[in-house]
């Protein structure tokens, strides 16, 4: 019976790891936000992992999307869709003042702009920042304009 709890339980932190996708904003392969479609956030309200079919690449970063019409969308106003602080944690950079990668499920759309967030292993303990921002979020919405302008380089 142990041995069947000490292997059920190992199942269970494997399938959980799989659950948080953690990445940079751009990948090794120049493969924004983890190949997820950033126009989904707005129009679908979730995460939805682009397709290779619907791939935009423009400043040597190539962006993917679920459907023609959200590779459409992107492209007559990318500006519309970009994650605040190109990508990286919001939290991050307001709370601490760096660039930490993000897991593209862990999102938030506010007054027309994409929010990403951290949400993965962080000192062998599970960590998401949203609830972390949702705690503080005035205040941190303050602080994230200042705190970029010294990092963003």
């Amino acid at each position: 019976m142990k041995y069947v709890l000490i292997v059920l339980s190992i199942l269970l932190v494997l399938t959980l790891k799989g659950y948080a996708q953690v990445v940079e904003p751009v990948g090794k392969d120049g493969v924004a936000n983890g190949g997820y479609d950033l126009v989904a956030y707005f129009t679908d309200g979730k995460a939805v992992m682009g397709q290779e079919e619907f791939t935009y690449e423009t400043n040597h970063v190539k962006y993917r999307f679920a459907s023609r019409d959200h590779l459409v969308m992107f492209k007559e106003a990318p500006e519309k869709y970009m994650p605040v602080c190109n990508g990286y944690c919001a939290w991050g950079v307001a709370a601490k003042g760096k660039k930490v990668p993000v897991d593209p499920k862990t999102f938030k759309v506010m007054d027309g702009k994409l929010y990403l967030f951290f949400n993965g292993n962080f000192n062998g303990s599970p960590f998401n920042t949203l609830p972390e921002w949702n705690k503080d979020e005035a205040a941190l919405l303050k602080e994230l304009p200042a705190r970029w302008a010294k990092i963003e380089r």
